[in-house]
């Protein structure tokens, strides 16, 4: 195992749920980090057999976020560029697929020596290559790596693997920090911490004891559910951070620093940090409250409905473009979703009706000819009228 033990590794998990926060959670640890003077890059794992999510429905994946070196990756990748002010490559997506791909390409091109190659002996060795090189190519100090989907399922084992033989090589440089959800039955009308309880159990089944546990839910963990986390996991319950639903992402890392998550990470992995300043972040939230005027943006898109469903995810890095755009210009941006299917079948006089009442119109991306027609007519309007 080559990695550099002087480099440190945060590492998320997840339980009970997926897409319960982790990205933003990793987006805000890695933004505080930085805050206190420490170089941080930040990298996601996808578990599918798909090399890369470019070949995803939208539907199912959400938004494929491209890198500037071309990369097509997962949308919360657009979440760290945000948080961190950092451009990030390549290097900061990885799926099991790309792993198999290259072990795979490494067996054929007889670089094995002509042994088995086995799951268990040969992926855990590379996916650790992969985070080194993170680090390497941002020459960052701290490398945060977010595990995709919930602690386990199948499909992930051999990354939580990798951790372990990682954080059991190199105790003092690995954290690692689990993020859990508390369910609040309609009939009940009280956080359950049970769920959380239980997928912390697996982590330890895994052989992986986590260092602190954030523990998303509605509302602020009350005392009581602190201490049943605490005993069932093996943890103080100072290290029980509650993450709460907040009226804007950009205040969760306030929220977290609060209850001194950047001091216990840097404690943990023996960090030197300089004094926090998160006077342009806080200013980013000021412009944010501040924007009055209201603007309002027809987004003309093919993937944002299901069912009854909006499915903002299709177009949430688009979307987040707007918005920092918007307070940059001291206005708000209102999205109006119109289904670029629908804008096709419209009569000329409806259509004309309905895009004059916008202050803009958004056309985003999209494959194939499904809806195409409707997305050309409405950036012809734009065009025609200015």
């Amino acid at each position: 195992m080559s990695v550099n033990s002087k480099t440190k590794y945060i590492f998320i998990t997840g339980g009970v749920v997926s897409s319960l926060g982790k990205g933003i959670a990793s987006a805000s640890i890695g933004l505080l980090l930085k805050s206190r003077g420490l170089k941080v890059t930040i990298l996601k794992f996808d578990p599918y057999i798909n090399v890369d999510p470019g070949t995803l429905s939208p539907y199912q994946h959400g938004e494929v976020y491209v890198t500037d070196d071309g990369a097509e990756t997962d949308l919360d990748l657009g979440h760290y560029e945000r948080f961190l002010g950092q451009t990030l490559t390549r290097a900061n997506y990885l799926t099991n697929g790309q792993i198999y791909q290259f072990v795979l390409n490494k067996e054929r091109s007889l670089e094995y020596d002509g042994v088995c190659v086995q799951p268990y002996h040969h992926i855990p060795p590379e996916i650790i290559k992969r985070w080194e090189m993170a680090g390497r190519v941002h020459k960052a100090k701290v490398v945060i790596v977010e595990l995709g989907g919930t602690v386990g399922e199948y499909e992930g084992l051999l990354f939580f693997e990798a951790v372990r033989r990682l954080k059991l090589k190199y105790p003092n440089d690995v954290c690692l920090i689990h993020v859990g959800y508390l369910p609040v039955p309609r009939s009940l009308g009280e956080l359950k911490s049970k769920p959380l309880q239980q997928s912390v159990s697996l982590l330890n089944s895994l052989g992986l004891q986590p260092d602190l546990i954030i523990a998303r839910a509605e509302k602020m963990i009350d005392k009581k559910r602190k201490e049943k986390i605490a005993l069932a996991s093996g943890l103080a319950e100072d290290d029980i951070i509650s993450d709460p639903d907040a009226e804007s992402i950009y205040e969760v890392p306030f929220i977290l620093d609060r209850q001194s998550l950047t001091a216990k990470i840097i404690k943990k992995l023996g960090l030197k940090a300089k004094k926090r300043d998160l006077k342009k972040w806080r200013e980013l939230i000021k412009k944010e409250k501040s924007a009055a005027k209201e603007v309002k943006i027809a987004m003309v898109g093919k993937y944002q409905k299901t069912g009854d469903y909006t499915l903002e995810d299709a177009y949430v890095c688009v979307v987040e473009a707007l918005r920092h755009a918007g307070w940059a210009n001291e206005v708000r941006p209102k999205i109006f979703w119109l289904d670029s299917e629908s804008v096709e079948k419209m009569s000329q006089s409806k259509f004309e009706k309905t895009l004059s009442q916008f202050d803009g119109i958004v056309v985003p991306q999209g494959w194939g000819k499904r809806g195409t027609e409707g997305k050309i007519r409405a950036v012809a309007y734009a065009r025609e009228n200015h």
